[in-house]
């Protein structure tokens, strides 16, 4: 159905230009609460968000999960997506949004990497796509004395659960009520991130007040809104124009840092970052000359 097709692209589009922005709202936030804490609040607010929807909707009458298949599907998405969101914005407090939101694009192409150790061979373009990614991996964030920052490196670890997040939801998702699979999954990460956060942080009353804004941005936008939508639109879209899409909040992220926190990114910087989006497209190039299933 080439309109569902359109309509889910504009979606992910519009996950993006959320996604993007929400790299701002991370680094606001870093000012006063612990990432752990930023992040258990603003996925529980996300899950509290959608959990009258959730309760509302109705199942699928073909779906193969059994309940506990079920359970088991968002226990795994939401674990990923715990590991994903920690490493990430426990990134976000030591480097740009711009630079965060570029490093986090890469998962475009670990996804069809990551399908090396499932037997399958990725096309030239995705090599391509390699080179040209660490190319501008190099010039964004490695240092002339070869070393790389230490919130871009926790950002690139996260990057690679990303891209397990990715595929897991793309798997999943054609399968499971949308709605309900979003709000379960949050909920998990939620769980884990509050718990990591009463362990590790020390968090105050007057530091999540200090942060409300980011967190209602982070938990009921980027979450509640952009997350749903990344499930809903991935039942439709094409594999490749997912993750080109999705790829574009690296871009969105360095325009809101520029216009929002007054961040700049460098020459050399800049050259990095057109070569990174140019090794996402490159990587998703053979995917795009398939045509799509059914």
């Amino acid at each position: 159905m080439r309109s569902a097709a359109l309509k889910a692209d504009g979606l992910l589009l519009l996950t993006a230009a959320i996604w993007g922005a929400a790299f701002v709202a991370q680094r606001a936030g870093m000012e006063h609460l612990g990432p752990m804490a930023f992040n258990g609040i603003r996925f529980a607010l996300g899950a509290l968000a959608l959990l009258p929807l959730a309760m509302r909707s109705a199942g699928t009458p073909a779906d193969p999960y059994s309940p506990k298949g079920a359970l088991l599907a968002a226990l795994a998405a939401g674990v990923v997506l715990f590991l994903g969101a920690s490493f990430q914005q426990w990134g976000m407090v030591y480097t740009t949004a711009g630079k965060g939101g570029f490093i986090t694009g890469l998962y475009v192409i670990l996804v069809p990497l990551i399908g090396l150790l499932f037997g399958q061979r990725p096309g030239a373009g995705c090599w391509v796509g390699a080179v040209l990614a660490v190319a501008g991996l190099y010039l964004l964030s490695v240092t002339g004395d070869f070393s790389m920052e230490w919130g871009d490196v926790l950002v690139l670890i996260s990057a690679f659960f990303w891209s397990g997040h990715v595929l897991v939801v793309g798997h999943v998702s054609p399968r499971m009520n949308p709605v309900r699979f979003a709000c379960a999954q949050y909920t998990v990460c939620a769980v884990l991130s509050l718990l990591s956060a009463v362990a590790l942080e020390e968090t105050t009353l007057r530091g999540v007040m200090g942060a409300a804004i980011p967190i209602l941005y982070g938990g009921l936008m980027s979450v509640g809104v952009a997350y749903t939508l990344q499930v809903v639109a991935q039942r439709d879209a094409h594999p490749a124009h997912a993750a080109i899409l999705l790829s574009l909040e690296g871009v969105f992220a360095a325009l809101a840092g520029w216009v929002l926190l007054d961040e700049t990114i460098p020459m050399r910087g800049l050259l990095g970052c057109v070569l990174m989006l140019a090794g996402m497209l490159a990587a998703q190039a053979d995917e795009l000359r398939k045509p799509p299933a059914g």
